[in-house]
């Protein structure tokens, strides 16, 4: 699961001016370790200019489409995102790493459910997964979305927005909200904030009605519509969130009392069964980047607490873990940590990445 894997892209579609979908032509004897999740990303690597990039992406086909397929926004500033846009093309080959992330429900045919999805953006990609595989898997259920952007110029997954809508006419609800293009209905001009939720709750949304609500955008907005959302009566059990790379703050490290104290620490990572040990200081780096010092393959990409590719269990010992945007509560207590934000606070440390329960 650490691994990458060269697969092929078969297919390159231009979705707007800065936007490309790509889809991925996995081999027969890699089907099941690509076999994903709706909502779960892929992790990209690549040579750029003589550095090793990696970003995470969306897979934004459903688990019923036979195609693997992700949306690349391009940033501004954004090394990896430019470079796809600009220079992948039919029949290149890309590293790719198979599917994580936990931004994704059980779904079942007998389930009877409301979803309520808001997304920004390119946040529409894990949202469209999860959108297309739930309406196909469960027949009785249904599912709003409030997606805001610009401008319809700017509109990731245009088009199959519009087919989803005429295939499921009765179970999807989409709500556009632009920020710079006037709509008839004012409600739907402006930005998706703890404001905006408020006026849809009251006119056009019943959150009484909404068993799991999804939010995929920057982190503000995703702030506000959570806080909307239990203020207007929906349980935090309820709300699955996923936050843009792009939009992960900047911090500065703090360290704690514990780690301001002169010391080493020995540190064991195991990962593919092997057992690889070293010493680092237990202020000064965090256990992912002292591992990449010492020459060991650990899975990475966004090294800001926010993809959840380097995530792993304390076997042994104590960290310190500064940012976290995407592990659970329940998985923090069982252990789990990522490492890019895990700084050593015991004297000896022993970290799985092997676990996955």
């Amino acid at each position: 699961m650490n691994h990458f894997h060269e697969l092929t892209v078969a297919r390159v579609q231009r979705d707007t001016r800065d936007a490309v979908l790509l889809t991925l032509d996995v081999p027969v004897e890699l089907k099941d370790l690509y076999r994903y999740q709706p909502g779960q990303h892929l992790t990209l690597r690549a040579q750029i200019e003589g550095e090793d990039v990696r970003r995470s992406y969306s897979v934004f086909s459903a688990i019923q489409d036979d195609e693997l397929r992700i949306g690349i926004k391009k940033v501004a500033g954004g090394v990896f995102s430019s470079w796809a846009n600009e220079h992948i093309v039919k029949g290149m080959k890309l590293e790719v790493m198979p599917p994580s992330g936990s931004f994704h429900v059980a779904l079942a045919a007998e389930h009877k459910k409301h979803y309520l999805g808001f997304a920004a953006g390119s946040g529409i990609t894990p949202l469209f997964s999860i959108i297309k595989s739930a309406l196909q898997a469960e027949p009785e259920s249904c599912f709003t979305l409030v997606y805001g952007n610009r401008a319809s110029s700017t509109v990731m997954l245009r088009e199959e927005l519009a087919d989803l809508k005429d295939r499921f006419l009765e179970r999807l609800s989409i709500v556009h909200v632009m920020s710079r293009e006037k709509q008839d209905i004012d409600l739907f001009n402006g930005r998706i904030d703890g404001a905006k939720c408020h006026a849809l709750f009251q006119h056009w949304i019943s959150i009484a009605e909404i068993d799991t609500a999804f939010i995929c955008g920057p982190e503000a907005m995703m702030q506000s519509v959570s806080s909307a959302l239990m203020d207007a009566g929906l349980s935090k059990e309820k709300i699955r969130t996923e936050l843009f790379f792009a939009s992960a703050p900047t911090q500065q490290r703090k360290p704690s009392a514990v780690q301001a104290a002169e010391g080493r620490c020995d540190v064991t990572l195991v990962i593919d069964g092997r057992h690889q040990s070293f010493s680092m200081d237990r202020n000064q780096q965090s256990v992912l980047e002292a591992g990449l010092a010492q020459g060991i393959d650990i899975p990475y990409a966004c090294k800001g607490g926010i993809c959840a590719t380097c995530r792993c269990k304390v076997s042994e010992g104590k960290v310190d873990m500064d940012a976290n945007y995407v592990l659970e509560d329940y998985e923090i207590a069982r252990g789990f940590v990522l490492s890019c934000q895990a700084y050593p606070a015991s004297e000896t440390l022993v970290i799985d990445f092997d676990q996955d329960g």
